[in-house]
């Protein structure tokens, strides 16, 4: 592993960058926040004069443009210089110069300027308007009083979209000049929104939209609560809680979970909102999540038909059209998979009856698609031919592995004991094939090769751990770990690359932990939270890189969440409200507790104490609590 930059540290409710200590200057970086109906990636920094280096790229993923594709939300980059001046004594503030950045799900960035002014910038979207708000407070901190004026407001531009003009505007709410004198402020509020030419434009009050924002910051906070000794750690899920969640639109066909990263808005994808981020959604108990993850698997259900074609990749423009052009990515495994996990998770009865006939079609897909060999043929995988994947890759394969495993504790859950019957045979049969077709020794290691004919270490080869698939366990994790394909950004896609996707880092850490490699899965899993909390490039989980310069995609976050809930805390569903538990605590820890899961028909807690050379787990819900005790690595069964 190596060592990082550290430039961000801890605070009580969040990160912070302190500028007047950090030497590595000039440093700018970019992060993502949504909310229903708006989202913005703020760029900010310092250049190498020590000047505020800040831009805003908002998104309005229903504004549709033309052509109404998968990039169709309409964009608009606001720098610096584009927005209302401040006006210090008669002249233009140009020369605001940061002293410190703080992130707690809203950015602050407090500035100097050279006549003695404070400036504090707070950033953030509306919950649920088209809106981007920032609060800026302006303290005198000179011994002479000072005029203050903010310049008029802009009307921005109108532009033709799919259903009529949009009128983008900036405004603001200061009250003409302001005179302050020593240690005293001023307060005032710029708004940048977009609407229909026809649609009426809200009132906003800047204080009450912040509360909003906070409101939405604290829910997600106090539901599935990590504690460990480890504050990165606690704090980095903390944040992943909240970028995943808050990623969501609301559209004409329903709320839809997106990626974001200015490119994928008002869409849902058979990976990201369906394999990563929905069977996450149950256990955090955020409701809009839950409907989302609902509304995207129904709208799959669209497209099976009974000549099994398969299911689009994408469903995009507000759920009016798809995007294919992939061709099968393992797609209906991907469903299945989600699906499956989400329907048991979720401990409804009715939501796992009515994704029953699509997790059947899902399957029968997949059973459909097996090649001579047994195992499930794709035309490619998540990365879309981006790297090669043969005719049937690992990924896919097994993806159907899993789910019929979950498919059959989901069927005798709905008393279909046939099909429990049936997928436990297919499990089986699928496990051995993904051993005889993949399993091979590649670069020396004893481990899977990705596809047929592949002679070169994939990152993906940590799929089988992930599902539970032990048989190759010591290889493939040497392999992972290795300098071949373990980078200082975490896996790399294939060795002798330097292009990483940190959702394959996020699957592999996951997947240690669930194969029992705590040591060293929480080592690296340390490591890449300081990272990516504290580093260069903060405060979330990111897509890739080259390509996408490391966007915060919402599903990545999921990802990072799933390795505690899947990994350190082992768990897994086996009916709608029974879970098997293997906690993987590691050695220099006493104590973990993960509180407030809302999954699996009620909301408990799981706490686990380390008990001589043994482990305890407690579970306590609104019934009281259940106390186990064994071995570490026991999975626990528990049943309400």
């Amino acid at each position: 592993m190596q060592e990082h930059l550290q430039r961000w540290t801890l605070q009580a409710d969040g990160i912070v960058w302190d500028i007047t200590q950090d030497r590595a200057i000039p440093h700018e970086d970019h992060l993502e926040m949504s909310g229903k109906k708006v989202s913005v990636i703020v760029r900010y920094g310092v250049n190498q004069d020590g000047k505020l280096v800040l831009s805003r790229k908002v998104i309005w993923p229903t504004l549709r443009t033309i052509p109404n594709d998968t990039h169709g939300s309409l964009i608009r980059d606001f720098e610096l210089e584009t927005m209302p001046v401040i006006w210090i004594n008669g002249k233009p503030s140009k020369n605001e110069k940061p002293l410190r950045v703080e992130y707690n799900g809203r950015i602050r960035i407090q500035s100097i300027e050279e006549n003695g002014m404070l400036i504090e910038r707070s950033i953030f979207p509306s919950t649920d308007s088209k809106s981007v708000l920032e609060k800026i407070m302006i303290s005198n901190t000179s011994d002479q009083f000072i005029s203050v004026k903010i310049s008029s407001s802009t009307s921005g531009a109108s532009v033709k979209g799919v259903s009529g003009i949009y009128l983008i505007a900036v405004t603001h709410d200061a009250a003409g000049e302001y005179s302050l004198g020593p240690q005293e402020s001023c307060q005032f509020g710029i708004r940048i929104s977009a609407k229909h030419l026809k649609e009426k434009d809200e009132e906003l009050d800047v204080c009450k939209e912040e509360r909003k924002r906070t409101w939405l910051i604290e829910d997600i906070k106090q539901k599935l609560r990590l504690e460990t000794p480890n504050p990165v750690l606690n704090r980095m899920f903390e944040f992943a809680k909240l970028r995943t969640a808050e990623s969501i639109f609301e559209t004409k066909n329903g709320p839809m979970h997106g990626p974001g990263g200015g490119r994928y808005y008002a869409a849902i994808w058979t990976n990201d909102q369906v394999e990563y981020a929905g069977p996450l959604f149950p256990y955090l108990g955020y409701k809009l999540g839950n409907e989302a993850t609902l509304n995207a698997l129904r709208l799959f259900t669209s497209f099976m038909g009974p000549d099994y074609q398969p299911i689009p990749s994408s469903i995009i423009a507000e759920g009016i059209d798809i995007w294919e052009g992939a061709g099968d990515r393992g797609d209906a495994a991907m469903y299945a998979y989600g699906a499956v996990l989400f329907a048991l998770s979720s401990g409804d009865s009715k939501v796992a009856s009515e994704l029953w006939p699509a997790i059947v079609w899902s399957l029968n897909y997949c059973d459909r698609q097996k090649n001579r060999d047994g195992v499930i043929a794709s035309d490619s995988d998540e990365l879309e031919g981006r790297f090669p994947s043969g005719s049937a890759n690992l990924s896919t394969s097994c993806l159907a592995y899993a789910a019929y495993e979950y498919g059959a504790h989901l069927a005798r859950e709905l008393g279909h004991d046939q099909y429990a019957k049936q997928y436990v045979c297919l499990a089986k049969e699928l496990y051995d094939a993904i051993e005889k077709y993949f399993g091979a020794n590649v670069e020396g290691f004893d481990t899977y090769r990705y596809y047929d004919g592949n002679e070169i270490l994939r990152s993906w080869i940590c799929s089988p751990l992930v599902m539970g698939i032990e048989k190759r366990k010591s290889g493939t994790i040497k392999a992972l770990l290795s300098s071949r394909l373990w980078s200082e950004n975490g896996l790399v896609t294939q060795a002798g690359d330097t292009t990483f996707w940190d959702r394959s880092t996020l699957y592999a850490l996951r997947g240690m932990l669930i194969v029992g490699e705590t040591e060293a899965a929480t080592a690296y899993l340390l490591s890449y939270s300081s990272r990516r909390l504290l580093g260069n490039h903060v405060p979330y989980a990111v897509e890739a890189f080259p390509e996408g310069n490391q966007r915060h995609l919402s599903a990545e976050s999921a990802l990072y969440c799933r390795i505690v809930t899947e990994g350190m805390f082992g768990l897994q569903p086996t009916g709608l409200t029974s879970f098997i538990c293997t906690p993987r605590m590691p050695d220099g820890w006493d104590h973990m507790a993960l509180r407030s899961i809302q999954a699996l028909g009620r909301e408990f807690d799981l706490i686990v104490n380390r008990q001589g050379a043994g482990i305890e787990l407690i579970v306590t819900d609104a019934d009281g609590s259940m106390t186990y005790e064994g071995a570490i690595g026991t999975a626990f069964e528990v049943r309400k």
